[in-house]
């Protein structure tokens, strides 16, 4: 955990190497995965041009121009062809047959088909680029056979059907329409639009020859084609519509699609006209029929279509058989090809980052982790020993100034998850205080105080162990981005749901109910027999203050019949939210104070930090300790020590007072306080009450804290002697303390940054004084912020820190409505009643509380550590160190 605390120390380097051994260097550095190349040639570009700003393009263009642009457009254009070969594979299902783990495909060196891949980087590439296009041009030839089979073979099923639906139309729906025309009198529908439209009286022994257009159009265009031809002829045509049974294949997307065989009957030449581009528009396939009362010929060109129809699916069947075979050699071994182009895309975009000073030579400069270094000299070392290179390579510091460190933590399958965390709100600068450190245990306690139930923390402690069950599992499955994001916190929620378990028998809540695992240590009068009545009080089994009376773990399942149940709740979860909230923000104080140290930022530590814990312990620490110190007394017998007892009587001399029972003069009226106080008619509390202990009443903490800087001095109810003085020294620490924080640290900066000037003019004094002026000014408005934001950030976080309680509350009330509304009140019915109950229990509690509650909870606690938490030390603007390796490559392409 000491690693995980701060980010790994990291070398900027340079590596010399022999131009001929670069791939295989960058082939073992890549395995190693510990360096980040920077751009070389880049920077330098840059530089020169900043040195020379009237340099020619052309030159600077020839310098950066990158020496192997043209190895990564290969990569690219290989990467295009698998994806090309990966989608003609998704087209028949199939599964891609794994390249096995990426450990294991690193350590294998790369076999193809051709010899010359033993030899480097481009005969590799050479060989795959041969192997790929054969495979790509095999397939696309296929696809465009089997394009155009589909497209012949589809007219001929459309040819079919359109015959067969015509024959049957003129063999028993026309005669049966003509007898219908005949008998029918006054207009009808569309066949007297169409004789209207002729201007002649519908006669039955008229010889008129209609002109007809048969063809096939898909089936959701069917009514959209219709009113088309309907509004196009205004009514003076007749269409009628027969749908195909089987749907028909689309050549170009594969889709299958419903159509319909239509015939439009018409009788005018420029009503055709208009019919034909209607069937365009809307892709319609027409065709040309003989005529139908010739059935020798129909019959005939229906048996020919038929054998034709038969053939044409044979060769398609086959095309499709050789398409399949194809994809399913090439589903073998197209994902060992994709990662081995990934890995010679990586190779050469790394070398475009170097630079060639001397011919045969190339430099580069990157960050590498600072305990991987000799690995990376050794590697660099080996790969030029392997090709017996006379010249030697260089690994070697590069002397500061350095760029920016970037920030690189080591994680585990733990860690993992919560790094993300912090990773997702900012990195962490280079070697700062990492928060996921302190994230992984305060995140789930968080959640478990907000989502403290025994029942339901159990559903997700559960779920947490199923993922941890199937892990190996989902480690080498192809997951979707919900179960992958669940896969990589499981720990995480097994931790939350541990959490919510423990938080739960704290509460000693289980679904709304308390659980009396070792017998509750109050009892109410007739208990047993179940007759308590309405506002009966408890009384304690064991005397007050013994180990007997206290609940062994947790709170007393007593509570939760209680009458005062919620008032006692929201006071004991209001206070542990307070003490969390501050201890946690006050670790965030210390971190900032430990970063000071480890920077050695002197004046951060002096006028940041110091400041910040006296203000946060002058009044919010302090806060805390009285809350603790409130638990603490023993009121019964501080207020037994303020009650007037008759020396004489039964209630004199109770164990119930810590203190020695002293007897009084009796002075005043008779009776005596515990410690020999002669009490006096119409004395108040304070007046009774012994000096030596503070007061004798329990205060209210709200009051007390208002009263510290409202009303410096005055404590109604002091908890211990002297609270008033300790109370205004903590209230003007915390007043000087703000000025300090503002001012302090802008001042040593001003002195700092000055410097005596040489002065030559007027006008040079100026812009200095105006520069220096300006500086100082920003100084001074960034400290006003932090200042602004730390103090009343102090005051608004406590207050944030109270959804922990308002979401206890929430959900145990929650599970308290489901509970009695849908439960209990159908106990008491039938048994049909109670399993409908029991069923709408079980989907209620499913739906708001294990899924939308848990959503709600971890959102909350995410919230506290980015906001409340990591603002007071976490400056998040770090560069995440992004290595050079294989492994994450392949892993961020898949």
């Amino acid at each position: 955990m000491a690693k995980w605390f701060r980010s790994e120390p990291m070398e900027y380097i340079s590596i010399i190497m022999n131009e001929d051994a670069a791939h295989d260097c960058l082939a073992d550095l890549g395995k190693l995965g510990a360096i980040q190349f920077t751009d070389v040639r880049g920077s330098w570009a840059a530089v020169c041009s900043a040195l020379n700003p009237q340099a020619s393009n052309t030159f600077l263009v020839a310098l950066g121009t990158r020496r192997y642009v043209s190895y990564v457009k290969r990569c690219d254009e290989l990467e295009r062809k698998l994806r090309y070969l990966n989608q003609e594979i998704e087209k028949f299902d199939l599964e891609q047959t794994s390249a096995g783990t990426i450990d294991n495909f690193l350590e294998t060196p790369p076999a193809v088909a051709s010899d010359k891949s033993k030899g480097g980087g481009a005969q590799l590439l050479d060989s795959l680029e041969n192997e790929l296009v054969g495979y790509e041009s095999q397939l696309r030839e296929l696809n465009s056979y089997s394009e155009k089979l589909t497209t012949e073979y589809n007219e001929k099923v459309e040819l079919q059907e359109v015959l067969e639906k015509a024959r049957r139309f003129f063999m028993i729906d026309a005669p049966r329409l003509a007898v219908s025309e005949l008998t029918t009198e006054g207009p009808g529908g569309n066949e007297q639009g169409l004789l209207d439209g002729g201007g002649m009286e519908s006669r039955p022994d008229l010889d008129m020859r209609f002109s007809s257009i048969t063809g096939v159009v898909a089936s959701e265009e069917k009514t959209r084609f219709e009113r088309m031809i309907f509004r196009a002829t205004r009514g003076n045509c007749y269409v009628r519509f027969a749908p195909i049974k089987q749907p028909i294949t689309d050549p170009e997307s594969g889709v299958m699609v419903d159509k319909s065989v239509f015939i439009i009957f018409y009788k005018s030449e420029s009503i055709e006209a208009k019919l034909k581009k209607i069937c365009d528009a809307f892709s319609a396939h027409r065709y040309s029929l003989p005529d139908m009362d010739d059935a020798a010929s129909v019959d005939q060109m229906l048996t020919e279509n038929a054998q034709e129809l038969v053939d044409s699916r044979t060769v398609l069947l086959k095309n499709q058989d050789t398409r399949y075979r194809l994809c399913q050699m090439l589903a073998k071994h197209t994902e060992k090809w994709t990662w081995i182009v990934l890995k010679e895309k990586a190779v050469y975009h790394s070398l475009n980052m170097f630079k060639a000073d001397v011919s045969g030579m190339l430099r580069g400069e990157g960050w590498v982790i600072g305990e991987n270094l000799d690995e990376v000299r050794e590697a660099v070392e080996k790969a030029h020993a392997n090709m017996d290179m006379a010249m030697p390579s260089l690994v070697d510091h590069v002397p500061q100034p350095w760029p920016t460190p970037p920030t690189h933590f080591v994680t585990n399958k733990f860690t993992y998850g919560y790094q993300e965390f912090v990773n997702t709100y900012g990195v962490p600068r280079y070697r700062e205080a990492n928060p996921a450190l302190f994230t992984a245990a305060t995140f789930p306690f968080l959640f478990g105080v907000m989502y403290g139930d025994v029942g339901h923390g159990s559903f997700l402690l559960l779920a947490g162990l199923y993922l941890l069950w199937n892990e190996k599992k989902n480690d080498d499955a192809k997951l979707g981005e919900l179960a992958e994001g669940l896969h990589s916190g499981r720990y995480m929620i097994v931790m939350m749901g541990f959490f919510a378990v423990y938080a739960g028998l704290i509460y000693n809540d289980c679904f709304s109910l308390g659980l009396n695992l070792f017998g509750t240590r109050w009892q109410f009068e007739n208990q047993d027999s179940g007759e308590v009545e309405e506002g009966a009080i408890a009384y304690p089994t064991a005397e007050y203050g013994s180990a007997e009376s206290v609940y062994p773990f947790g709170l007393d399942p007593i509570w939760h019949v209680a009458t005062n149940e919620l008032l006692f709740f929201n006071s004991f979860k209001m206070k542990l939210s307070v003490i969390f909230g501050i201890f946690q923000m006050f670790m965030g104080t210390l971190l900032k104070g430990l970063n000071a140290v480890y920077f050695n930022e002197k004046l951060d530590l002096l006028y940041e930090f110091i400041p910040m814990v006296v203000f946060a312990s002058s009044l919010f620490i302090y806060m805390v300790v009285l809350i603790f110190l409130k638990w603490s007394i023993n009121w019964n017998s501080r207020m037994l020590a303020a009650t007037c007892l008759d020396p004489d009587g039964d209630g004199w001399g109770s164990s119930d007072y810590e203190g020695d029972w002293v007897p009084c003069d009796q002075s005043g009226n008779g009776y005596c306080t515990p410690w020999g106080y002669s009490c006096v008619d119409g004395d108040d509390t304070a007046t009774k009450c012994p000096t030596d202990i503070g007061g004798c009443q329990p205060p209210n903490l709200i009051t007390t804290l208002i009263n510290i800087a409202l009303q410096p001095g005055t404590v109604e109810e002091p908890m211990y002697k002297g609270q008033a003085a300790v109370q205004n020294i903590l209230l003007l620490c915390a007043f000087i303390s703000v000025p300090v924080l503002l001012l302090a640290k802008p001042y040593f900066l001003s002195k700092q940054q000055h410097e005596p000037i040489t002065h030559h003019g007027d006008e040079e004094d100026n812009h200095d004084d105006a520069e220096e002026e300006h500086s100082f000014g920003e100084i001074i408005i960034h400290q006003a912020i932090e200042t602004i934001e730390f103090v009343l950030g102090m005051v608004s976080n406590t207050a944030s820190y109270l959804r922990l309680w308002a979401l206890s509350l929430a959900h145990s009330e929650l599970a308290t409505v489901f509970w009695e509304k849908a439960m209990l009140t159908t106990l008491n019915s039938n048994w049909f009643a109670t399993y409908f109950g029991f069923g709408v229990f079980a989907g209620i509690t499913m739906g708001v509380l294990l899924m939308m509650d848990v959503l709600e909870c971890f959102l909350h606690a995410l919230r506290l550590h980015w906001v409340e938490f990591q603002n007071k030390f976490f400056k998040a603007d770090g560069v995440r160190f992004a290595p050079y390796s294989f492994k994450q490559i392949i892993k961020d392409a898949s």
